[in-house]
């Protein structure tokens, strides 16, 4: 028990550590390739706070274990939402002023809506893989071009954010150096803690799915909550909130489609019953909280506690199940 509890906690400090020097390292390579910080902002440091769940589930997926991997996509989008956006909102209330990820939110419910139709059936195949990295790659290529019109906008606060947070005058050599060794440093650390996990859920009798409903989707959310939090105390919250939409677009569309690819499999029924409804549901009212069509939307200090209290009590229901 002592060598695999170690190897998670190893694990989690590794991957957090690499994440953001991944990030760091593509960020200021894309600024000094001419890209728009715009542009960067939606796709490389959005996404790119998802790359830890990305590895972890490919890996699981890898080594026999769909329920570890769809639990880590899942349970990271509800982290994501109940769990940052929860501690993000009581410590500083979150206004969502920027046009762009008002535009982005209904697209995290057709994505949502467009993986429940695929895990309907209880099994993820290599079809269901290959749909999702389809949609995907269509949902990048939308973000960039929405990006590419927002750089025209001064008036959207966004833009302003990212070119604030994005590494100025970083020599390319030393950006790419922290690329290369953070996405080593990813791929090693996720290996250790697939390890680790798996052999913990072997001891403690649990299953796979539920350590990858919470061990592993609450550490690998640590890099957005790192994100968010830093960007709140900032005064950039259409950063915080965006980090969270893309992070959780990404998850239901290439995190979730590792374990169709690598390993086709039935996953626990539990996920339709249970954790796909909390994460929908979660997502709907974070979404009336935020969103607005003609003004800004606003998630406050009160709504911050209600996220919160419906993560403590969906891990409450998770310790029943077990």
């Amino acid at each position: 028990m002592l060598l695999p509890l170690a190897a998670v906690i190893f694990g989690f400090a590794v991957l957090i550590w690499s994440a953001d020097r991944f990030i760091y390292g593509a960020a200021a390579l894309s600024r000094n390739l001419g890209v728009a910080p715009l542009v960067i902002g939606l796709t490389v440091v959005g996404f790119g706070t998802s790359a830890p769940e990305l590895l972890v589930s490919a890996f699981a997926a890898a080594q026999g274990n769909p329920g570890l991997a769809v639990g880590n996509a899942v349970g990271s989008n509800i982290a994501n939402i109940a769990l940052i956006l929860g501690i993000t909102a009581l410590i500083s209330p979150l206004m969502v002023s920027s046009r762009i990820l008002r535009r982005e939110m209904p697209l995290l419910l057709a994505v949502m809506a467009f993986a429940g139709l695929l895990l309907w059936d209880g099994h993820l195949g290599r079809l269901d893989g290959a749909l999702l990295l389809l949609a995907l790659a269509g949902v990048m290529a939308w973000i960039i071009h929405t990006g590419l019109r927002g750089r025209s906008d001064a008036t959207d606060p966004m833009g302003a954010e990212f070119d604030a947070e994005i590494p100025r005058e970083v020599p390319t050599p030393r950006a790419l150096a922290w690329l290369v060794l953070g996405l080593v440093l990813l791929l090693l650390s996720a290996r250790v803690l697939v390890w680790g996990a798996v052999n913990v859920a072997e001891v403690l009798g649990v299953s796979d799915l539920i350590i990858g409903l919470t061990v592993i989707a609450i550490g690998t959310s640590l890099p957005e909550l790192a994100a968010s939090l830093v960007a709140a105390r900032h005064g950039e919250p259409d950063i915080a909130i965006g980090n969270v939409v893309g992070s959780n677009i990404f998850n239901l569309l290439g995190v979730l489609a590792f374990p169709g690819l690598l390993y086709p499999a039935a996953f626990p029924p539990e996920v339709l019953t249970r954790d796909f409804p909390v994460m929908a549901g979660l997502t709907l009212l974070f979404l009336v909280m935020a969103f607005r069509l003609r003004r800004p939307g606003r998630i406050g200090r009160p709504g911050g506690a209600l996220l919160l209290m419906c993560f403590v009590g969906y891990l409450v229901w998770l310790g029943y199940s077990m």
